[in-house]
């Protein structure tokens, strides 16, 4: 066997170790705030496991970032991270940011609006989020912080009508209550607001600054990185404002 075969098995085992290892923990003692699970190490939010308790046969581990993730996108899916921004509806500039190793985005809401009291001082007044961040718990939160919030429910499988939709919702009287206010806003809404206050800011980042992925490797690495990228657009926002 070569070197380079070796040392490919090598990674091999401690990638079977490390998963095995995680099989046996309880994933209640996870950080909640550090990569959580790996990849195929639940399903639909529940820990999943092999018959005889070890990981299953879908788990995976990334060699050169056991810290990222197998995350889904429009594209397909990719191994890595997923950055959030809080953006200020009428300056443009970035109030708080956030990066996850998971792609649903419904726990980066309340880091991220305490990130922005914490750094502004204030709190919010309105909040805006698209499908992704809008659950029960984050309704109720947004309750008690007083924040106005607008946060649609998920409109359900394809074909659908609203009867269908609300009767999913029925046992869920914050989100049905999102749904009718929403709904009788129309084109009124707030809601209607989001996407030309945070996708520019995204696409901003993309393409005129031609950040396309994270060169960083590690979730410590790669939240100090998303910082940084973070700081640049707003001192350029602040820098254009000024200009």
């Amino acid at each position: 066997m070569g070197r380079q075969q070796a040392e490919r098995l090598e990674r091999i085992r401690a990638a079977r170790a490390a998963l095995e290892a995680e099989a046996r923990q309880d994933p209640a003692d996870l950080d909640p705030d550090g990569p959580g699970p790996s990849s195929g190490m639940q399903k639909d939010g529940k820990p999943e496991r092999a018959e005889d308790g070890g990981p299953p046969e879908r788990a995976q581990r990334n060699f050169t970032d056991p810290d990222s993730r197998i995350l889904p996108t429009r594209d397909g899916v990719i191994q890595g991270y997923n950055g959030r921004v809080a953006v200020d509806a009428e300056l443009h500039v970035i109030v708080s940011q956030h990066v996850a190793t998971t792609a649903a985005d419904y726990g980066g809401l309340i880091p991220l609006v305490d990130a922005a009291h914490a750094a502004l001082g204030r709190k919010p007044r309105e909040v805006s989020g698209d499908t992704g961040f809008a659950t029960e718990e984050n309704l109720a939160a947004m309750k008690e912080r007083r924040i106005v919030a607008y946060l649609p429910p998920a409109r359900g499988r394809h074909g659908d009508d609203n009867a269908a939709g609300e009767r999913r919702l029925r046992y869920k009287p914050r989100m049905m209550a999102m749904a009718g206010k929403l709904r009788r806003a129309g084109h009124r809404s707030q809601y209607r607001l989001r996407k030309q206050v945070v996708e520019p800011v995204f696409g901003q980042i993309k393409q005129a600054r031609g950040f396309r992925q994270f060169l960083l490797r590690s979730l410590t690495k790669i939240r100090s990185e998303w910082a940084m990228i973070c700081t640049a657009h707003n001192l350029l926002k602040l820098a254009a404002g000024a200009a």
